[in-house]
């Protein structure tokens, strides 16, 4: 199964679509997460640098440095830095080298993109400070490095840098493998099919037992094929017996039309109108005939006698039929055959058949001194094709889809005698064997009827 095949399937697409917004939720939903615990954790410095800062505005001058001195002990992990300053910024004491230029001394918790700069020359990267005012006029600054704070938003999106592609490739691989069984359903479905568009109205599409949509589909269309089936089997009973009942009447009319034409002898005046009846009696039951074969062509119970078809000796067996009757007429036959052609799968009596009308059509519009050719080639499928080729009048563009119709007549065949029913008869053999018939027209006019063949696999 080919992956374009499964990226067209409705169930991939939709598994991918549903599989993408699930994984922009999960996106969105740890950006949030690393938005709130950042906001949250800036908070708790925030409120940490407020209240010491707070704190140490109510201790006494004196006593201040001692203060501070304990709470430097007490950060362990050395991420608070503080400093006093005099009104002119110069340090007094604490371990902070300068005031941050981009530090307002509001009294306000502010971030600090540039870090701070220690008296031992550590350097923090980022951090959060605040400036407040002694009652001495000099200026206490605490800052606190937020790069716990970063290391906790960097572990988020590692997460969700490592977890996405989680999410997403065994989301793929399901939708891969879901799609799987659905297209095999599909393909089985479409393999049902073949045989009803060949018109085999008996095939039905299968049907699981867990009643999904396919299944509710194919039960209806199940549901018109047995419909189809029964109407197209009622029309064409009505046309088989309305033919076949026709023939024993027109048989006895016949019969009494040769009887009374042997009574009444030649010279009778009535001789020449009984033997036009007879003709046209006998115009008719080759009608009957004709329609019958058509109806016999039509059911696909005649492949189960398919065998191979050599074709090579099916066309000799033609020429040997038709040479002397295009002979008759002067017109030039030939047989152009390589020196051997692929067998065929089918009937042989019916591709004789099919190839027999071709020709026999080929030399019925040839004019004398014509000539009727019968070229065999391989196409470009490998399977043989047959072309029967005249320069008679052609058969015009409008009409080479119409003359395959039961008892359709073009311009040029109203002036030969004929049902209308030869072209028919080999579509209807065509179509059984699921080859492929094409009328077109020679460059120096005439026509040229082919039937393309698929070479048998066996």
């Amino acid at each position: 199964m080919k992956l374009i095949d499964l990226w067209r399937a409705s169930t991939t697409r939709l598994l991918l679509v549903y599989g993408g917004l699930f994984a922009l939720w999960c996106v969105a939903l740890v950006g949030v997460i690393q938005w709130d615990t950042t906001r949250y954790l800036s908070n708790v410095v925030d409120v940490k640098l407020d209240n010491i800062s707070r704190y140490f505005q109510t201790i006494d001058r004196s006593r201040l440095p001692e203060a501070l001195a304990a709470t430097q002990a007490l950060d362990l992990r050395d991420v608070l830095s503080h400093g006093v300053f005099d009104a002119q910024h110069n340090l007094l004491s604490g371990n902070l080298a300068r005031i941050p230029d981009e530090l307002p001394l509001d009294g306000k918790v502010h971030l600090l993109t540039q870090g701070v700069q220690r008296v031992e020359g550590h350097h923090a990267v980022r951090a959060r400070g605040i400036a407040v005012h002694l009652t001495s006029g000099e200026l206490l600054v605490f800052a606190r490095d937020t790069s716990v704070v970063d290391a906790v938003g960097a572990i988020i999106q590692r997460a969700m840098f490592w977890g996405l592609p989680l999410i997403v490739i065994p989301g793929l691989i399901g939708a891969l493998l879901l799609s799987r069984h659905p297209l095999r359903r599909v393909r089985a479905i479409e393999t049902a099919v073949q045989p009803i568009m060949r018109g085999d109205l008996r095939q039905r599409l299968p049907v699981s037992h867990r009643r999904d949509e396919l299944d509710l589909l194919a039960g209806i269309v199940n549901t018109m094929l047995a419909e189809i089936e029964r109407l197209m089997g009622e029309v064409k009973g009505v046309c088989d017996n309305i033919a076949h009942d026709l023939r024993t009447p027109l048989t006895r009319l016949r019969t009494q039309l040769h009887r009374l034409q042997h009574e009444t002898g030649q010279d009778d005046p009535r001789a020449a109108l009984i033997e036009r009846t007879i003709a046209d009696a006998d115009a008719l039951l080759d009608r009957f005939r004709a329609l019958l074969r058509i109806s016999e062509l039509e059911d696909m119970h005649r492949r189960a006698g398919f065998d191979q078809v050599d074709l090579l000796a099916t066309l000799r067996h033609v020429r040997e039929i038709y040479a002397p009757l295009a002979e008759d007429k002067q017109i030039a036959f030939s047989l152009d055959t390589p020196g051997q052609l692929p067998a065929i799968h089918g009937d042989p009596h019916l591709v004789f058949e099919a190839i027999s009308n071709l020709v026999d059509n080929a030399i019925k519009f040839t004019p004398p001194q014509g000539s009727v050719r019968v070229r065999t080639s391989l196409d470009a499928g490998g399977g043989p094709r047959i072309d029967v080729i005249d320069n008679g009048p052609g058969i015009r563009p409008c009409d080479r889809s119409a003359v395959v119709q039961r008892f359709y007549r073009g311009a040029s065949e109203l002036q030969e005698a004929g049902q209308g029913l030869g072209l028919a008869i080999v579509a209807a053999i065509v179509r059984l064997h699921s080859f492929r018939l094409e009328i077109g027209e020679c460059s120096g006019g005439g026509a040229k009827v082919s039937m393309l063949c698929w070479a048998s696999v066996e």
